[in-house]
């Protein structure tokens, strides 16, 4: 099968229209014309990541989060992430990254969060210009209102952690969610606008909480990989469903680099 039509149903899953004026999104390695049959999804391609991807032989790396996210003037063996690319195209792996059009589509990251906490009247926070229904983080409303404390222990099942950082009162009583997946404080401004009680972001500085707090607006940091990585594993099985000719599956190698102790 022809790569190309693989990321004409990415770009149909994750419309490029939807990624932030900052981002680098799309193909970023290889060429559309490559014939692929093995595809690996993964939050971030770290070396150990790359590594997996040239043991499996897989013809594509679906990344969350960009490589070659900054300019760059070299790309030589003299840096882990030089060899690590240089590796990858030796070996004719191509590299596609949704990013933040995967975080703002339709059924993108922060949308399966609200659908998994069981959210109703879900729209975005930051609506697309192109298409109000569309656009980047959302809200919506729990069934019942919940304490901080209860939503806190209903978000860290959803994301199977055991731990979460949480900014706020835990008795007061929440019930507007805003959701914002990886580390998108700076949404806690738009949710609280909007009449939202909690943020639900993956991580957020030390001074984003002091503000939050100032704003009225309670936080829950789950952690940015336990908020992006399980939609990665989702592509997958979509991906799988959509072509199963296709061999598709997430990274085994890929860890959570931040450890609870």
């Amino acid at each position: 099968m022809e790569l190309r039509l693989v990321l004409n149903y990415l770009d149909e899953l994750c419309p490029p229209a939807l990624a932030e004026d900052w981002d680098n999104t799309g193909l970023l390695i290889g060429s559309k014309d490559k014939a692929v049959s093995t595809v690996m999804t993964c939050l971030t391609l770290t070396p150990d990541v790359a590594a997996e991807a040239l043991d499996r032989q897989v013809h594509l790396v679906i990344t969350h989060h960009p490589v070659l996210f900054r300019a760059v003037k070299k790309l030589t063996d003299e840096t882990a992430e030089g060899r690590m690319i240089l590796n990858l195209v030796r070996a004719g792996i191509a590299v596609y990254s949704p990013h933040t059009s995967y975080d703002g589509a339709g059924e993108g990251i922060n949308r399966q969060i609200a659908q998994g906490l069981g959210l109703a009247a879900v729209q975005p926070i930051r609506p697309s210009s192109k298409d109000p229904s569309l656009g980047a983080g959302r809200m919506g409303d729990l069934p019942h209102e919940a304490s901080l404390g209860n939503f806190c222990e209903r978000v860290k099942e959803l994301l199977g952690v055991q731990r979460a950082w949480m900014i706020g009162d835990a008795a007061r009583t929440v019930r507007r969610v805003g959701i914002a997946c990886g580390a998108a404080s700076d949404f806690m401004f738009d949710a609280a606008r909007q009449g939202c009680d909690v943020l639900l972001t993956g991580e957020a500085r030390f001074h984003a909480c002091l503000e939050a707090r100032s704003l009225g607006i309670a936080l829950v940091l789950p952690g940015h990989y336990a908020t992006e990585r399980p939609a990665m594993e989702t592509l997958a099985h979509v991906l799988l469903r959509k072509f199963p000719a296709l061999a598709v599956f997430a990274s085994q190698t890929e860890r959570d680099p931040v450890q609870w102790v």
